[in-house]
C-alpha cells in the first residue's frame, strides 16, 4: 500500500466513525426525555459537527480521485464503538446518557489520535484531520464535564 492508499484508508475510517457518531447522537436525541431537553441541542450540534467533518474528509478522498468507502471499517473496534454506544442510549437519567455519549466520544477521539500517530497523512489531509481532532477533543471534554456535573447532582 502506498502513502496515498494509506491516507485514503485513514480518511475513510474517520469518515465512517463520524457517520457512526452522527447516528449515535441522533439515536440519543430521539430517546431523550423532556427533563434532559438541553442535551438535545448539544447532541444536535455535535451531530452537525460530524456531518461537516464527514463532508470535508469525503472531499479530500474525492480530490485524490478515489472512491469514498462507506462499508465496514478497517479500524475495527474503534469504528464500531459508536455503533455499540448508540444501542445503549435509552437510559433515562442524565448521568447515564452522558456516560454513554462520553464513551462514544472516547472512541472517536482515539480514532483521531491513532490517525495522526500513524504519520500517513500529509498536506490538506493532515491539516484537516489535525483541526478536526482538536474540535473532537473539545467536544469530548465538554461532554465529560457535563457527565461529571450530572454525577455530582444525582
Amino acid at each position: 500500500m502506498n502513502v496515498t492508499e494509506k491516507s485514503i484508508s485513514v480518511l475513510n475510517d474517520l469518515t465512517e466513525i463520524n457517520n457512526d457518531r452522527i447516528a449515535g447522537f441522533e439515536k440519543a436525541i430521539a430517546d431523550i426525555k423532556d427533563e434532559n431537553i438541553d442535551l438535545k441541542a448539544i447532541f444536535q450540534q455535535y451531530s452537525s459537527q460530524s456531518r461537516k467533518f464527514s463532508q470535508e474528509l469525503t472531499a479530500i478522498v474525492a480530490g485524490y480521485g478515489e472512491e469514498v468507502e462507506t462499508g465496514n471499517s478497517v479500524a475495527g473496534t474503534l469504528h464500531r464503538a459508536w455503533i455499540d454506544v448508540k444501542s445503549l442510549f435509552g437510559g433515562s437519567d442524565r448521568a447515564s446518557i452522558l456516560s454513554e455519549a462520553e464513551r462514544g466520544e472516547d472512541a472517536i477521539k482515539a480514532a483521531y489520535t491513532l490517525a495522526l500517530e500513524k504519520g500517513e497523512l500529509t498536506g490538506e489531509a493532515l491539516e484537516t484531520v489535525s483541526r478536526q481532532a482538536q474540535d473532537i477533543k473539545a467536544a469530548h471534554d465538554a461532554i465529560k464535564a457535563l457527565r461529571d456535573a450530572a454525577k455530582i447532582t444525582s
